[in-house]
């Protein structure tokens, strides 16, 4: 009995100790939040003012698990993610009962089916595609989706790591991005496409421009297929690749020529390139020293400005044409830029690619050079609509962090990934583990491609690049739907003077 006493007296005593305690603090609270005047919330409502702040910030969560429907979220609904992530799972990905999409709502796209489609037997199998026939190694490229852009630095070790043994194992391409090429991105002997970017890189000099020795020491490695000359950014054109310092250690800052901890700041642009016969230029130089197939990857403001770069490529002669032209869309994603880019900046993806298409084929140079696209195409229909429209590739960077994990937390640029996708803190890296993550990102590809191929035999062809605009409808503000041939036929001639 007086055990039992005293541990109720010692429960007392703590419960009103936790009582005091509680006091104090929101004393405490009271008189900095009184005191402070960064905050009118907190000055005027001293310690309940401060529930604002911690609700703010754990709105967004409520609303991801809790209150949002599976197509409302933003930049991607739970319903694309969801089948992403059912897909890295290698096994079926079929659903039931029916669509949970709204078909009316205007832009979507819907795909004609042939009355009769190729027998079960007739698959629609992806050729593989020339890429630079004039460059002394031309690559033959086997996959119609492939990894965009994430340098290491944005994104960590073990996640390039997975790429790589991903990319290998799907028999698909791998982007470099920007931050030059790292050992990781070699974990496999998969195909990379080197980017560079406006700092160069991996490759620049004491001056901040290429290096010839360096190009061509880099270009001796058998891995890297093409070099990919990044003028611009989908989320963030006219500004440069930001690479934030608390995510430069040791290794980065040595392979991107920086100090520890000093934000990886790209121009905004090639100082070197002025126009488009200087664009013209760089890629001839880079392509004759390397011997690598050689193009662009831009975003589009208006296409008129482009006219001029197919004018010339034609007066100067094909062997002169960017080998590729990757047209990123303004609702591209990225680790960290300033919101008014990525929010209103650059034209989406859906006008940018048949324009850019059209372009090119006008000027009759659809065989030399191939468009690649990319933007927020994570899903097979995001695929099979692009290479209905005149993409002969689609590239895509978040739908392979989808696979490897992300959560669309939304915190890429502060270095504290959930997933460990985006830092280079080694506790969050641990949750990312190779050896899983890599079948997920090849069973991502195989999947998309599987199922984009699968499209193509329903609308009655037997490669997915025999679709045509004609294969798929765009729906209308009343709820119809009218073939895309009808809205931008192929090949439309521009009146002089007349904005494509």
């Amino acid at each position: 009995m007086g055990a039992a006493m005293y541990a109720l007296n010692v429960l007392a005593l703590l419960f009103v100790a936790l009582i005091g305690l509680a006091v104090l603090v929101a004393v405490v609270f009271y008189i900095v939040d009184t005191l402070q005047s960064g905050d009118a919330i907190r000055r005027n409502y001293p310690v309940i003012g401060r529930f604002r702040g911690l609700f703010t910030k754990m709105g967004e969560f409520f609303r991801q698990y809790f209150f949002a429907m599976d197509r409302e979220e933003m930049p991607f609904n739970r319903a694309q993610r969801d089948w992403v992530y059912h897909a890295t799972k290698g096994k079926d990905n079929t659903v039931a009962f029916g669509s949970t999409r709204n078909l009316n709502i205007p832009g979507t796209p819907i795909f004609a089916n042939a009355v009769f489609p190729p027998i079960d037997d007739q698959f629609a199998m992806t050729e593989p595609m020339i890429i630079g026939p004039h460059a002394p190694e031309p690559y033959l490229a086997k996959s119609i989706f492939n990894i965009s852009g994430m340098s290491y630095g944005a994104i960590s070790k073990p996640a390039v790591q997975a790429l790589s043994r991903g990319a290998y194992e799907a028999g698909i391409w791998l982007n470099t991005g920007e931050g030059g090429l790292a050992p990781y991105h070699e974990t496999a002997a998969c195909d990379l496409v080197f980017q560079i970017g406006t700092a160069k890189f991996g490759l620049r000099d004491e001056h901040g421009t290429i290096s010839d020795d360096k190009l061509r020491e880099v270009s001796k490695n058998p891995n890297i297929k093409m070099f990919e000359l990044k003028l611009a950014q989908g989320a963030k054109p006219g500004k440069g690749g930001i690479l934030p310092g608390e995510k430069v250690n040791e290794e980065v800052a040595q392979i991107r020529g920086l100090k520890v901890g000093q934000a990886g700041i790209s121009p905004n642009r090639h100082p070197e390139i002025d126009d488009f016969d200087d664009l013209l230029d760089m890629i001839h130089h880079i392509r004759e020293v390397s011997g690598k197939p050689v193009g662009f990857k831009t975003v589009i403001g208006s296409s008129d400005a482009w006219e001029e770069l197919f004018r010339k490529i034609v007066e100067r002669g094909p062997e002169s044409a960017p080998d590729f032209i990757a047209i990123d869309g303004g609702e591209g994603g990225t680790g960290a830029a300033p919101m008014p880019l990525i929010d209103l900046v650059g034209m989406p993806i859906r006008e940018s690619l048949p324009r850019i298409v059209d372009l090119r084929d006008r000027y009759g140079l659809k065989d030399r050079i191939r468009i690649i696209a990319s933007a927020k195409l994570v899903n097979p229909a995001d695929v099979a609509w692009a290479i209905c429209l005149g993409a002969d590739f689609v590239t895509s960077a978040r739908g392979f962090m989808f696979s490897m994990g992300c959560i669309q937390a939304l915190k890429c640029n502060r270095n504290t990934c959930p997933t460990g996708i985006t830092t280079h803190d080694p506790r969050l890296q641990k949750g990312l583990v190779v050896e899983d993550k890599y079948l997920k990102v090849a069973n991502y590809a195989r999947a998309v491609i599987k199922e984009v191929e699968t499209i193509a035999h329903s609308v009655g062809v037997s490669e997915p690049r025999q679709m045509r605009r004609r294969h798929v409808r765009i729906v209308q503000a009343d709820g119809s739907s009218i073939p895309f041939n009808k809205i931008r036929p192929s090949y439309q001639p521009a009146p002089e003077n007349t904005a494509l």
